[in-house]
């Protein structure tokens, strides 16, 4: 009896399944019934190798594997979860493609931190690191971060961690001065995140003005969104409880659109409330997100822009839901 319990288990762990299973084995053990045991003990190990099989695509040499990060909301601007794979649908320039990998898992994230401190935000910048830290509490716990502090310079004021505490204590050491070098910041952000040790990547930019120092034009910062695999978020306090200036509404519309083409989303708060709620808001939009992988079949040239479209088909009785996702990707030819 030792010995078949012993095999069994022995089995499951090297399956790699989970703690219920080895449970369920400890009661039909207990309840004297060992011939069963490697039928269970072989039924859940096929059926964890199965579904890791579905979460993980096999390699294909040659061919690109494409991720796109999906959010879907209802109309009540609430995340919608436990969707499956077969309520999706993807499109490479209007040609269906085969979703490959699916996930809905809560992983941890890379993500940047690019974080206004010039003159203009003298009388807002309290205000922002409190609701940062709401952000930075409501993330997943193993969740990485970085930040960049800018006004007319860029500097890396804290390399990535996972420490609240500490990005906090160097933000509190800057004092607010000088002008925007937004373009700048959202660049090197860009790139920093890149080095992350996380597979899903983001930037969340905190800023309360249009750019007027950097020396990358928004052209490039534009192209550098574009093939990169980074999801942006921004906040744009460019006057809490104020009118927005043209030059403001500019920048409004600069931050909507970098952001839409990574799937993220540009929130512009009116009240000190609201920013506190966004940034609460973008920390859990992070951890309810989908993943879809697809490799391309139609042909495309090197460094041709390919415009993609996700659909979701929900199950019946949910009402019609709203997909956000990356606009496109830069094809890179097969090797």
């Amino acid at each position: 009896m030792r010995h078949t319990l012993r095999a069994a288990l022995g089995f499951l762990l090297r399956s790699g399944v989970g703690v219920p299973s080895l449970l369920i084995l400890w009661l039909l053990m207990a309840m004297g019934t060992p011939a069963g045991l490697f039928a269970f003990a072989q039924d859940v190990g096929a059926r964890s190798q199965r579904t890791s099989a579905e979460q993980v695509p096999a390699v294909r040499l040659g061919a690109n594997l494409v991720i796109v990060p999906v959010t879907v909301m209802d109309p009540y601007d609430r995340f919608v979860t436990g969707l499956r794979k077969e309520h999706f649908e993807i499109y490479d320039e209007k040609v269906k493609q085969e979703i490959v990998f699916f996930s809905e898992e809560d992983a941890p994230i890379s993500i940047g931190i690019v974080f206004d401190v010039s003159g203009s935000m003298r009388e807002k910048i309290t205000r922002a690191r409190t609701a940062l830290r709401r952000f930075l509490d409501t993330s997943h716990p193993d969740d990485e971060f970085f930040v960049i502090a800018f006004n007319h310079e860029v500097q890396l004021v804290q390399d990535f961690t996972t420490s609240a505490e500490t990005i906090m204590s160097k933000l509190m050491l800057i004092a607010p001065e000088g002008r925007t070098a937004l373009y700048d910041a959202a660049y090197l952000g860009i790139e920093k995140v890149r080095q992350g040790k996380h597979a899903r990547k983001a930037v969340l930019i905190i800023s309360d003005g249009q750019d007027n120092s950097s020396r990358y034009t928004y052209g490039q910062l534009r192209e550098l969104v574009k093939e990169s695999e980074v999801q942006i978020y921004a906040i744009g306090i460019f006057g809490l409880n104020e009118r927005a200036t043209s030059n403001e509404a500019l920048g409004r519309s600069i931050l909507e659109e970098i952001t839409s083409l990574t799937g993220g989303r540009a929130f512009f708060p009116d009240t000190p409330v609201e920013l506190d709620d966004v940034l609460t808001r973008i920390a859990l939009e992070l951890r309810h997100q989908y993943s879809l992988g697809f490799y391309p079949t139609n042909a495309s040239r090197e460094g041709e822009w390919r415009r993609i479209r996700v659909r979701v088909n929900p199950p019946r009785g949910l009402p019609r839901l709203t997909v956000r996702a990356r606009e496109g990707y830069y094809a890179i030819p097969p090797q």
